[in-house]
């Protein structure tokens, strides 16, 4: 807590009521539980960010354009969506479009771990609590080594997004001039690397104009695989190399994304060979640039080169498939994640072919992991079932296939649409806002932080255990 105490001595000082409203924080912070100080600590910055937006210097015209739209904007940018109602690069000024880049770096990299780096540099201690707080921000299964990881995150992050940027810049400077071209290279390297789909190219566009650059592609596509993979996961990368010496996490989230991407590009290239609205009217190496980005970016990214309203209904289905599996733990993405998608697909596995262990790598799985994966599979139906009933009542006039293309990108925390975001009306953009910040924060993090669980599991160790009962199944 000696964190908390030395940034309110700063704000207030050390007056009486200083001390009276030091001392009610900390005993709030202190009975809060890492899963809920992640809640309120996204919702202020979530907050923070609407404010900046909403003040009439962050719109091009200089004047605001409404706390709602700049609420689902700054929504937006924390959980690193990229679904917006007001068009990105034509709406905001110079000084709106610097606050969502913030609000998308932010959001990526977690709060926790960006205010860690901030005390870390400032030379402060981390204390027990804090480190629970960041293990839960990023989703690690333990606390040690956690500060050390946070540096590698913080690091690693603005290493990659400046090497996007440089190669980025190799296409924009020549074609937007120095400045501007610089500005734009920065932009859409941190909010690709960061999942997050915001562009500043007007008229809703997203990459449309750059389907068959083979530059903006591959760098693209690049810096959203690389966000998406999870930071655990490209340390692993980076300091052991070798597949079979890589943690059992490592191996299982490389071979489900490879997957995925390989069958994705497979699938979007069959499905749009011929279809002149999105992809038919490229050449050969084209129509493959554009299947594998197609394949790349529902996986929680948001930017597109293809019109997605016209694509195939196989296309559309697959995509809305894949904006469910979302990315890997630990990343600036969002879904149910690869690794649950994986272990409820060999628990099924295991369960027809009469296998009492769930396995993968020559490593049985555990079964709170199990358990765990189930229930982020349910929640997570039923948030997004919810919020679909939710979208039809307020968007009557909105088609169904659209409706649930729309909240399954936003609980995914992708930011693709079919057209339904510029149109959502006030219930419905506070409708698509929270479930934005539900797909962000992750479903499990949620139903903890309501249902208390975590202080009850704990209460309830060496307690005694009740008889089992048997039920029939199917």
């Amino acid at each position: 807590m000696l964190k908390y105490v030395w940034l309110l001595n700063i704000l207030i000082g050390d007056s009486v009521v200083a001390k009276k409203i030091r001392w009610n924080f900390n005993k709030f912070v202190g009975q809060r539980s890492p899963a809920e100080m992640l809640i309120y600590g996204f919702a202020l910055v979530i907050l923070l960010g609407a404010i900046l937006l909403s003040l009439p210097i962050a719109a091009q015209s200089g004047k605001s354009g409404g706390f709602i739209n700049a609420l689902f904007t700054s929504t937006s940018a924390v959980c690193v969506t990229g679904l917006v109602v007001v068009d990105t690069g034509t709406f905001w000024s110079a000084f709106g479009k610097t606050v969502i880049i913030l609000l998308i770096q932010i959001g990526g990299l977690g709060f926790m771990s960006l205010t860690t780096m901030f005390f870390v540099l400032a030379g402060k201690r981390i204390t027990i609590k804090d480190r629970l707080l960041i293990q839960s921000s990023v989703n690690m299964d333990s606390i040690s080594g956690i500060v050390k990881f946070t540096k590698y995150i913080f690091f690693s992050s603005i290493i990659i997004e400046g090497i996007g940027a440089v190669l980025l810049a190799l296409v924009f400077i020549p074609e937007y001039g120095f400045l501007k071209g610089t500005a734009y290279s920065f932009f859409h390297a941190i909010s690709a690397f960061c999942n997050a789909g915001f562009d500043l190219f007007g008229h809703y566009s997203s990459l449309t104009k750059y389907v068959d650059n083979f530059v903006v592609n591959f760098v693209m596509c690049g810096l959203i695989i690389l966000g998406g993979l999870g930071f655990a996961v490209t340390s692993d990368l980076i300091n052991i190399r070798k597949f079979e010496r890589m943690s059992m996490h490592t191996k299982l989230v490389l071979t489900v994304s490879g997957v995925l991407l390989i069958s994705g590009f497979v699938l979007f290239f069959i499905f749009e060979y011929n279809n002149p609205k999105t992809m038919g009217n490229l050449s050969l190496p084209g129509k493959m640039m554009a299947a594998f980005f197609q394949s790349v970016t529902p996986r929680t990214a948001g930017y597109n080169t293809i019109n997605i309203s016209a694509l195939t209904k196989p296309s559309l289905f697959l995509t809305m498939l894949f904006m469910f599996i979302g990315a890997s733990p630990g990343s600036t993405g969002g879904g149910v994640k690869t690794t649950t998608f994986a272990i409820i697909v060999m628990t099924v596995a295991s369960v027809l072919n009469g296998k009492k262990d769930v396995t993968a790598f020559k490593r049985s799985i555990l079964g709170p992991a199990i358990r765990r994966a189930i229930s982020v599979l349910v929640i997570a139906f039923a948030i997004v079932i919810f919020m679909i009933f939710v979208l039809l009542c307020t968007e009557p006039d909105a088609s169904f296939e659209t409706v649930i293309f729309e909240v399954i990108s936003a609980f995914g925390t992708v930011g693709l649409t079919t057209g339904l975001t510029p149109h959502l009306s006030i219930a419905g953009k506070i409708a698509i806002s929270i479930t934005m910040f539900v797909g962000r924060l992750g479903p499990l993090t949620v139903a903890y932080a309501i249902s208390r669980s975590e202080k009850r599991s704990r209460e309830n160790v060496g307690n005694f255990k009740l008889p089992e009962g048997n039920i029939m199944i199917g």
